[in-house]
C-alpha cells in the first residue's frame, strides 16, 4: 500500500507572512487522516512545523504516521525550511516516541500549574523583600537584555544566529508591542531591603485559553541577577507571578523551559509545575 499526502483546499496565508497547508493523509486513494505543515517567512535558516496530524482508529500502528511525517518534512524542505518542528502533549506518549524515532529531540518542554489560593501575606514575599513594577526609564535597557539573553537560549536550543536573532525580536515585539503599556502584562522586579534589584518576573495575562475557556497566563521571563543567584530568589518571583495572576482572576499559569536547564526545571516541579507538551526539533 502506498501513503501519500494530498491538499485539503488551497494554500493559505500563515500568521506573519508565512505559509500554511492542511493535507489529507491517503492510503491507495482512501482518505485516513491528516496533518498541517506550516513555514515562517524568514530568512536564512528558519523552521518549519508539523501540526494537527491525526490517523483514524482503524488505520494506526501500520506505519501510516511514519510516512506522513516523512513526506510532511519533504514539503518544508521543498518550502527551503532548515528544521521541523512538532509539539507532543503530554497525553500522547505514542506520538513522542514516534517523533523520537523519527530523530527528532526536545528543545523545550511547556509546563502548568492551577493557582488555588494567595499567599498567608499580603505581598507573597519574604522578610526583607519588596517588589515593584519596571519602571520606564528601566524599560529600554531591560528589553535589550532580555531579547540578547533569548536570543543566546534559543541558539543553545539548536537555532542559527540569525534566525534564533530574528525570532527573539519577533516573540519580543509580538509580546510587547507598547512596551510596558500593553494590555495584560505584569513586568515586576524584587528588591532587597536596601533596594537592590534581585531579579525581574515577566507574565503575560490571558495568554492563551484552555479547552475549557478559561484564561491560561504565561511566564516569560523569570531572571535572577547573577550575583544573587543560588538564594531562593527565583522561587519568590514565581510566587509574585502566581499572586499577581490571581489578583487578576486568572488561575492557570504555564510557561516554557529549555531542555538542558536542570536546575529551572527542578525549580517548576518543586513549586507544583507539570509537564503539559513537549517541543521537539529536527533539522532538514
Amino acid at each position: 500500500m502506498t501513503t501519500t499526502l494530498r491538499p485539503d483546499g488551497p494554500e493559505e496565508a500563515g500568521v506573519g507572512g508565512g505559509r500554511t497547508q492542511r493535507w489529507h493523509i491517503m492510503v491507495n486513494g482512501r482518505r485516513v487522516g491528516g496533518l498541517r505543515t506550516h513555514g515562517w517567512a524568514r530568512t536564512g535558516r528558519y523552521p518549519g512545523e508539523i501540526c494537527e496530524l491525526e490517523v483514524a482508529e482503524p488505520d494506526r500502528r501500520r506505519g501510516r504516521a511514519t510516512v506522513a511525517v516523512l513526506a510532511a518534512e519533504e514539503v518544508l524542505r521543498y518550502w527551503g525550511c532548515a528544521r521541523a518542528q512538532v509539539t507532543v502533549p503530554v497525553e500522547a506518549p505514542v506520538a513522542l516516541r514516534l517523533a523520537r524515532s523519527l530523530g527528532y529531540t526536545e528543545q523545550m518542554r511547556n509546563l502548568g500549574k492551577r493557582l488555588d489560593h494567595l499567599p498567608t501575606r499580603p505581598d507573597g514575599l519574604p522578610d526583607g523583600l519588596t517588589d515593584r513594577p519596571v519602571t520606564p526609564e528601566e524599560y529600554p535597557l531591560w528589553q535589550r537584555a532580555a531579547v540578547a539573553g533569548y536570543r543566546e537560549e534559543l541558539i543553545g536550543a539548536g537555532l542559527g544566529p540569525d534566525e534564533a536573532a530574528a525570532r527573539a525580536e519577533n516573540d519580543h515585539r509580538r509580546a510587547l508591542p507598547v512596551g510596558l503599556s500593553t494590555v495584560g502584562t505584569v513586568l515586576r522586579r524584587l528588591l532587597d531591603a536596601d533596594g537592590n534589584v534581585l531579579g525581574t518576573i515577566w507574565v503575560t495575562l490571558h495568554q492563551d485559553r484552555l479547552p475549557d475557556g478559561s484564561p491560561l497566563a504565561w511566564v516569560m521571563l523569570v531572571e535572577v541577577a547573577p550575583e544573587h543567584r543560588g538564594r531562593g530568589h527565583g522561587r519568590t518571583l514565581m510566587r509574585i507571578a502566581e499572586r499577581e495572576c490571581l489578583r487578576a482572576g486568572v488561575r492557570h499559569l504555564g510557561l516554557n523551559v529549555f531542555r538542558d536547564n536542570a536546575v529551572a526545571i527542578g525549580l517548576y516541579e518543586s513549586l507544583g509545575y507539570r509537564t503539559t507538551r513537549h517541543l521537539l526539533g529536527k533539522p532538514l
